[in-house]
This record gives structure tokens, C-alpha cells and sequence, in this order.
């Protein structure tokens, strides 16, 4: 059991474990991901909210959290343990929108601060008239507005020392936000007060809570409330035999008798004869050290046990985003490697010689100028270019769109307008280098007659794109500029155009991968989560 006089280097490991599952990121909606989504959001939460603080700060009150689903009454029962109305109890469902802290007035200090549920703005409320004055104010953040997330507190001269009762939301609230607010507030408690009713304790909701508590070994506390008197034997009887089967036999188990004060929406107080057992319950494990401690050490160490399977099925998780995004980038690489390797073999044939441009390369330079040659090479060279990177965007999106968690990428990544335009820019730049490399070449020393420098760029052009269609424009270009200048043209117009096509479609696939490097997703938190856990237990 932890001894909450924690040694440093045990809170230096828990906070630096918890460092680690705050940079987790689980980006893709891959099987499983949902739950460890919330493994991470609980862990924060215990962590945060109720281990690091009490480890911290031992001598903190204990923190009972009343839970359960909608409708068990625990406003009331919260009413009725503090002796006046606290929190708002009604038909109208959900009842409890803002949690509800009551402490005594001496206590008011260890949360005002953010030490525990640092998220949740304090909403103060004045000062009942019979209680002190605690610690000369009502503390920070006094009639702070309604909204956001918001911790009422409340002083309550009727509790004893050392005790906080915290009013949770209905676990099985429909409003979303009301149900992970419960969860995460449950996550902070010392001590679980798990409420539930006669006509609920077999439900789903309840059962879950307590399987939740009975998995972190937490101190738990569980309320049978509104049992009609004609068959509270027989329900007692019932739920006992369930609560032994599920291995919770030895829970502490107040039975609570359907009452007047308790029907209509239970907006009255319960008698004191009906919550005594609880109240004493609560009050001992204040007053009583030994109870304290084997209270406390109970949650934290049932909390810090249950590391042990939650961190590395967290870790699986990492590992499996890390793995997901690797075999989606590998799609990506693949595909446009392949277009890459069938453009190359397209040029090599003489693809680009085709339709338009292979007219006006017969007509040269009879009925075609070189310029018009020049235009249409370009034009052809830019629709097949354009091919290629729509046929491997075509292959990502198919495999992606089957992948669990791409889909979304995939639909997003599918239609580029603008990729056309990119492409069509690339290649008349391409063209442009290449007339310069064909003037510069003209302009050589050893020419005595400079040739037309378009003439040379359409023929070298022809040569580097028209395979054997373009037979005779390699002799044709050396008649004009020489057999050495011809070589040398052709090598660097060659170095161009490879360049060229590799540039486009390199861009293209970095622009199909930028969704997949913005996830940041690497392999590193795998490691660090075990490295850190593994730490925890050593020091333990």
C-alpha cells in the first residue's frame, strides 16, 4: 500500500509518467482507439486530479464524490448529509449541471486554489449566516458568472474537519459534457459513493462505476436509496447476492428506505435517522487515523497498481497510430514511385510525340515553327505528367479509403484543383531552362554562325522526349551546333527535364503525405510510456 508520506522520487516518476501520457496523440480512428482515448483522458484525470495533489498534500481532506445515474437522489442525499439544501434537487432531469463541493469553513483553503480540478473555474457562493468567516473572505473568484466549467463551492459548519462531499453530474447524463465531467470527477474522489435505487441497481450505468471501482481497488462506498419498506428485505437481499458474485460482497452498503421527503423529485431532506450510518461511516475514516489512512492508501495504491495493464495497452495504441501512419505513407511512396517509373518508360517511347505534337513535329519547319513545336512537347509533356500524379492520387485514395481511421484523409485528399495549375507552371519553366540552355550553347566560341536558339531548344526537346519517333532531329541538331555541343545540350537538357519530372511529382507526394507528418505521430511515446512506467516501479 502507498504510505501518503510519498517519497519525492516517487512523485518526480508519477509526474514525469504523467508528463508522458499528456504528449500521447491518437489522431486516427483506428479499432480500439475510442478506448484508449478515454485510458488517456482517465489517467490524466486520476493523475491530475487525485493522485499527484494527494501524494502532494496528505493531509488534505478526504474527498468523497457522490455518484450514479439519473434520478438516484444524490443531491438529496448530499442535502441531507450536509442538513440544508447545498445542491439543487428536482424532477427536472438533468438536476446536477455544476458540481457541487461542501467542505467545512476551516478547510475552504485547500480548494480555492487549483490543487485538485485545477480546469473548473470556482463559483463561490456567499457566506451563510451561521458560519465563520473563513479565513477573512470569500475566497478568489466570488460571483464568478455562470458558464463554462465551473465548480460551485460551498461552506458547510455541519460537516466535520477534514471532509468535502462533491455532488457529480448523472454518469449517464444525455448531455455529453454533464457524463465526462461525472467520469472525471469520480476520478478525483478519495472515497467513491457510488448511488443507486431500487429500481436501478441491476441497470448497466451503476454497474459499470462499480466494476470501474473494483478494477482500481478504490475505496467505495455504495447507496441503496428509495427502497420501499414492503421489500427492502427482499432488495437488499437481491443486490447483496449481485454485488458478491461481482466480487463486492465486502463493500460497505447503506440502504436507504423510500421516504416522503424523498418522492416528488426529492426536493425535501432526508431525516437524520436515514443518512446516520453513511455520516458515521464518512466522520470515522476523518476522525480515525488508521481508518484515514487505509482509506486513502487504498485508492492510491489501487489506482498506481492499475498502471500496470493501462499504460502499456496505452502504449499499444501509440504503437498502433505509429504503424498506421507508416503503411499510409508507404501507399503514398509506393504509388507515386510506380507512376514515376511508368512516366519515365513513356518518355523513353516517345510518348509525348503523340496527337498535336507529333503533327506539327512532321510539319518542322516547314509548317510548324520551332516555337509551335516547342508549345505543343510542352503541352504533351504536361498532360502526361498530369496522368501520372492523378492516376497514384487515384491509387492512394483507393487503398486509403479502406484503411480504418484514412477515410477522412482520403476523401480530403482526392480532389486538388489546383494540382493542374502547379504542374502546368513546372513544365513552362522547364521549357524556359531549356531555351537557355539551347541559347547558351549557340553562343559557344566555336560556332562562327550562331543558329536560331529556338531552333535548337525545339530539336533538343524532340530528341529528349520523342524516342524513336523523333529519328533524325539528334543529327539535325548537330548539322546546327555541332556533334560536342549536341552531346552537351542534349546531357543537360536531360539533367532538366529529370529534374523536371522528379521535382512534380516529389511535390505532389509531399503535399499527399504534409495531412499524414501534420499528425506528428512517431514512434518515440511507445517507448517513453514503458521507460516511465518501468521508473514507477522501480521506485515503488
Amino acid at each position: 500500500m502507498v504510505t501518503l508520506d510519498a517519497r519525492p522520487q516517487l512523485i518526480d516518476a508519477l509526474t514525469a509518467l504523467r508528463d508522458r501520457v499528456a504528449a500521447v496523440r491518437l489522431p486516427l480512428s483506428l479499432p480500439g482507439t475510442p478506448r484508449a482515448r478515454q485510458t488517456r483522458v482517465e489517467l490524466l484525470a486520476q493523475l491530475d486530479d487525485y493522485l499527484l495533489p494527494r501524494l502532494r498534500d496528505p493531509g488534505a481532506p478526504l474527498l468523497a464524490v457522490v455518484g450514479g445515474s439519473t434520478g438516484a437522489g444524490k443531491s438529496t442525499l448530499v442535502n441531507s448529509l450536509v442538513g440544508r439544501r447545498v445542491s439543487e434537487a428536482g424532477v427536472l432531469r438533468p438536476t446536477t449541471r455544476v458540481p457541487v463541493l461542501v467542505c467545512h469553513p476551516d478547510d475552504v483553503h485547500w480548494f480555492e486554489g487549483m490543487r485538485v480540478l485545477p480546469h473548473l473555474t470556482r463559483v463561490w457562493l456567499p457566506r451563510q449566516d451561521d458560519e465563520p468567516e473563513p479565513g477573512g473572505g470569500g475566497g478568489p473568484g466570488e460571483n464568478t458568472p455562470e458558464g463554462g466549467n465551473r465548480l460551485r463551492i460551498e461552506r458547510a459548519s455541519s460537516l466535520p474537519r477534514g471532509l468535502a462531499l462533491l455532488d457529480a453530474p448523472d454518469i449517464d447524463s444525455l448531455v455529453v459534457e454533464n457524463r465526462l465531467l461525472a467520469a472525471e470527477l469520480i476520478c478525483a474522489a478519495d472515497v467513491w459513493v457510488m448511488v443507486t435505487t431500487a429500481s436501478r441497481y441491476a441497470d448497466a450505468v451503476p454497474w459499470h462505476l462499480l466494476r470501474t471501482a473494483k478494477e482500481y481497488d478504490a475505496t467505495l462506498v455504495i447507496v441503496l436509496d428509495r427502497v420501499p419498506h414492503q421489500v427492502i428485505a427482499d432488495v437488499s437481499r437481491q443486490y447483496a447476492a449481485l454485488l458478491t458474485k461481482a466480487g463486492l460482497g465486502e463493500v460497505p452498503r447503506f440502504t436507504i428506505p423510500e421516504l416522503p421527503e424523498s418522492a416528488g423529485g426529492g426536493t425535501g431532506l432526508l431525516p437524520t435517522t436515514a443518512v446516520a450510518p453513511l455520516s458515521d461511516w464518512l466522520a470515522h475514516r476523518v476522525r480515525d487515523p488508521a481508518a484515514r489512512q487505509q482509506a486513502l492508501g487504498r485508492t492510491a495504491t489501487g489506482v498506481i497498481d492499475s498502471l500496470r495493464a493501462r499504460m502499456p495497452e496505452l502504449a499499444s495504441a501509440v504503437a498502433g497510430q505509429y504503424a498506421a501512419t507508416v503503411r499510409l505513407m508507404g501507399v503514398v511512396e509506393d504509388a507515386y514511385e510506380a507512376e514515376h517509373a511508368r512516366l519515365t518508360r513513356q518518355l523513353a517511347a516517345g510518348a509525348v510525340l503523340a496527337g498535336d505534337a507529333r503533327t506539327r513535329w512532321r510539319g518542322f519547319p516547314r509548317d510548324s515553327s520551332a516555337g509551335e513545336v516547342l508549345d505543343s512537347l510542352a503541352g504533351s509533356l504536361c498532360a502526361l505528367v498530369q496522368c501520372a500524379v492523378a492516376a497514384a492520387d487515384e491509387q492512394v485514395y483507393d487503398a486509403w479509403r479502406r484503411e480504418p481511421g484514412a477515410a477522412a484523409l482520403a476523401v480530403a485528399g482526392r480532389l486538388d484543383p489546383e494540382a493542374p495549375e502547379r504542374i502546368g507552371i513546372a513544365v513552362r519553366r522547364w521549357r524556359r531552362e531549356l531555351e537557355e540552355l539551347a541559347e547558351d550553347e549557340v553562343r559557344g566560341p566555336e560556332l562562327s554562325a550562331a543558329p536560331d536558339p529556338e531552333t535548337a531548344a525545339a530539336l533538343v526537346a524532340a530528341v529528349l522526349l520523342g524516342g524513336r519517333r523523333a529519328r533524325g532531329a539528334g543529327e539535325r541538331l548537330a548539322e546546327r551546333i555541332g556533334a560536342q555541343g549536341a552531346l552537351r545540350l542534349r546531357d543537360r537538357g536531360g539533367e532538366l527535364t529529370s529534374g523536371c519530372i522528379e521535382g512534380v511529382l516529389g511535390g505532389e507526394r509531399d503535399r499527399r503525405l504534409a495531412p499524414l507528418d501534420a499528425l506528428d505521430v512517431s514512434p518515440e511515446p511507445q517507448a517513453e510510456l514503458i521507460a516511465a512506467l518501468s521508473v514507477l516501479q522501480k521506485v515503488r
